[in-house]
């Protein structure tokens, strides 16, 4: 099993977006870590508290606060950095956001894409480009067997269906014009990813946090869905893992691949709750929201087949290895802890192992 080449990363010139956000703000300090140079072009963060901040990352990196669908802005941005590999994050990537605004969903998710591709054309510095998209830009058809990279994009709310427009547009950007280029192009598609940091609204893990911190039960509208959840170094470690042998061999992987947790771990949210109260001491447990809810998939699952084949990646940490280290994490934070060298030493334990 192949782990990451932190030597390979040294004075790399990287260009993130997105990456103020929960998994942008771990691949940041990563590559920060590994002495990367990198430039981060997102949004400001939009909850408080959040990981960019909480981490003091603006004071380690080159950050511009910028929108994705500001095209002239991105493009001046990526050309003057001159990057050698872009990952590209910045999304609206909440479910039930996606039902009260699909046009600004769509716009950031779709439309912001293929500013993102485009820009990339024409920059002489670059070599790869990693595209971020979800495990719910599936055609999901409630199945028990994983998803491959092969199968039908699709998505029943706007959220989903617009990271399967995303899968389309990286797509056909890489064959109409960037397969043609010295730019080799990829796309990402992660499971259900935990981790510390993470304060986002509707998201299972944080409405956990937040609640038993306040000994609140939490309010649960789906027990019985079922998702394949992960540690959010698993996945960062594929993109990283994927970023370098884009620049290596170039349209060998310029393709889709699926980074999701072990068969084992694509659990329900019941278990998940059921296994954090074992953790948590003195939990308030949790009760069933009884409104009416927008629909969401009631069972997801990633066939990482081809990532474990052709990257040598898969995952290391087990579920139950995950919420242990969410629960930590968030006890160091209220203990008011160096939460950046707290991240750095996950990181590392998780190399090490």
């Amino acid at each position: 099993m192949r782990t990451v080449d932190t030597s390979f990363w040294k004075n790399k010139r990287v260009f993130i977006t997105g990456h103020t956000g929960f998994k942008g703000s771990w691949l940041t300090m990563w590559l920060n870590e590994m002495g990367a140079i990198i430039k981060g072009y997102s949004l400001s963060p939009n909850t408080s508290p959040n990981l960019f901040e909480t981490t003091n990352l603006d004071k380690e990196i080159d950050s511009v606060f910028g929108d994705i669908n500001d095209y002239k802005k991105l493009k001046l941005n990526i050309d003057n950095f001159n990057p050698e590999i872009i990952f590209h994050l910045a999304a609206q990537p909440l479910v039930r956001e996606s039902y009260l605004d699909p046009i600004y969903t769509y716009q950031t998710n779709v439309i912001g894409t293929a500013n993102i591709l485009q820009s990339s054309r024409n920059v002489n510095s670059l070599k790869a480009v990693v595209v971020v998209t979800t495990d719910k830009c599936y055609e999901n058809k409630e199945w028990e067997w994983g998803y491959r990279e092969n199968e039908p994009m699709g998505g029943h709310d706007p959220y989903s269906s617009s990271k399967g427009c995303a899968e389309l547009v990286t797509a056909a950007f890489r064959k109409s014009f960037l397969s043609q280029t010295k730019v080799a192009v990829a796309s990402a598609r992660a499971g259900n990813v935990i981790g510390g940091g993470d304060w986002s609204k509707d998201r299972l893990i944080p409405d956990i946090v937040n609640c038993y911190n306040k000994g609140d039960k939490v309010v649960i509208r789906n027990p019985l869905a079922t998702r394949p959840w992960q540690h959010v170094i698993e996945p960062l470690s594929g993109y990283l893992i994927l970023a370098e042998n884009l620049y290596k061999k170039g349209n060998t992987f310029a393709e889709a691949f699926n980074f999701g947790p072990k068969d084992s771990d694509c659990q329900s949210v019941e278990s998940v709750l059921n296994q954090i109260d074992k953790i948590w001491q003195n939990s308030p447990g949790w009760r069933l929201d009884e409104n009416a809810n927008p629909h969401e998939a009631k069972y997801l699952k990633l066939d990482i087949s081809k990532a474990k084949h052709f990257l040598d990646w898969q995952p290391k940490w087990d579920l139950s290895i995950a919420l242990e280290r969410v629960v930590e994490w968030n006890k160091a934070h209220r203990n008011k802890a160096n939460m950046l060298q707290y991240c750095i030493n996950e990181i590392n334990s998780y190399l090490n192992e």
